[in-house]
């Protein structure tokens, strides 16, 4: 009797799960030590006592008009009482007031009333003197983030909760790794490039295992960020963009590092990282049906694949092309408004930094996209042998 020999089982997929989560979170936490050392993260918070207050009642409300080269304003002062709702200050009841100042252009502020939760900013000196800074957002905020959350879990089960999870890891990624980089005067354009890398491999990982359709999307998705990385970085400086594209960059220049903050270096940071989604879901898509046709068809050629590649590809990238410039056109709305209605001509418009950053972000993040579709094709052309499937 001929004895077959069995296949060797793979490693168990709930202990390559374990140990890719361990080891995101312990690159996650050492990354984040290594660019702590040097960076200046909420250093003024303490400067002025910040509480969350309640609106008890209107104790007054003052009006005065006024005229300022010949342009007629009105000045509104608001008093009111607000109960604080947590921390050290709980349960005390302080009298604070709401300045609204209606100039033209007029830009219109919600007055107080009673049962607004709001923030209050101690602005006095000797004396406490609490002023209404702004209106508590956060808790709707909550409430919607948690309807999303229970969507994710409900609809999608375990492939929502690891959703979940690989979200946090990119977050974490993002703001405890890049954004304390950038502050401590690091090279932003290795760090985003690393950034993008790690939140790839686990996302992509987490989501889908250890499986080769995992590693070709992974490898589909570096080639698009490297394409999308390296036109950003030719065109920084073929079309001379200082950086300053808004009143945050500004601010960002005259911060006390002590490295100077490269800005031009945000820009790039900001285009790889936007491009990434899309990037995934092309190469991901192109990706599983290849495998599946694989699967089903295993006497097909390497050649036909890819091809079969491409062509899905092509059906794809319209769509999620079209997804990436409408989500910065989106985004950059009420910029575009304002430019369009100044009296400039269009040649000067087309040439305003901020514009041809957001016109870069949109055409970069295209060719991210339209690269990653041959590059994924041809790595699950060679990277998918029937007998694997």
């Amino acid at each position: 009797m001929k004895i077959i020999p069995k296949k060797a089982k793979d490693t168990n997929p709930v202990t390559n799960y374990l140990i890719t989560l361990m080891v995101a979170l312990v690159v996650l936490f050492l990354a984040n030590r290594y660019v702590t050392k040097d960076a200046t993260l909420f250093q003024n918070e303490a400067e002025m006592e910040v509480v969350r207050a309640q609106v008890m009642g209107v104790t007054d409300r003052l009006v005065e008009d006024y005229s300022y080269d010949d342009v007629i304003s009105q000045s509104i002062e608001v008093q009111f009482d607000a109960k604080v709702v947590s921390g050290p200050r709980k349960g005390e009841i302080l009298p604070a007031v709401q300045h609204i100042d209606y100039t033209p252009p007029y830009i219109y502020t919600n007055e107080v009333t009673p049962g607004s939760k709001i923030l209050l900013i101690d602005a006095g000196f000797d004396v406490s003197e609490w002023h209404f800074v702004e209106y508590i957002r956060t808790d709707k905020l909550l409430i919607l983030g948690a309807v999303f959350v229970l969507l994710l879990l409900v609809m999608g089960g375990m492939k929502g909760f690891n959703t979940l999870l690989s979200l946090a890891l990119t977050f974490g990624a993002v703001f405890a790794v890049l954004v304390p980089a950038i502050l401590s005067g690091r090279n932003i354009y290795l760090w985003a490039i690393l950034t993008c890398f790690y939140s790839i491999l686990t996302t992509l990982i987490i989501l889908n295992g250890w499986d080769r359709k995992s590693w070709v999307t992974i490898l589909g998705c570096f080639g698009g960020v490297l394409v999308a990385g390296s036109i950003s970085w030719i065109m920084d400086r073929s079309l001379a963009l200082t950086g300053v594209t808004s009143d945050e960059s500004i601010y960002l220049a005259y911060l006390p590092t002590e490295v100077p903050i490269n800005l031009r270096a945000i820009i790039f940071a900001a285009i790889i990282i936007g491009a990434m989604g899309a990037i995934m879901d092309v190469a991901m898509s192109i990706s599983s049906a290849l495998t599946e046709m694989r699967r089903q068809t295993p006497v097909i050629t390497q050649k036909t694949l890819f091809r079969s590649g491409i062509t899905i590809g092509k059906d794809i990238m319209g769509t999620m092309a079209n997804t990436l410039v409408l989500a910065y056109v989106g985004s950059a709305l009420a910029m575009v408004l304002l430019l369009a209605v100044s009296d400039t001509s269009l040649m000067f418009l087309l040439n305003r930094e901020m514009i041809v950053v957001e016109i870069l972000q949109a055409l970069v993040g295209s060719f991210g996209i339209f690269f990653a579709i041959p590059i994924t094709s041809f790595f699950a052309s060679v990277m998918l042998p029937k007998s694997d499937l």
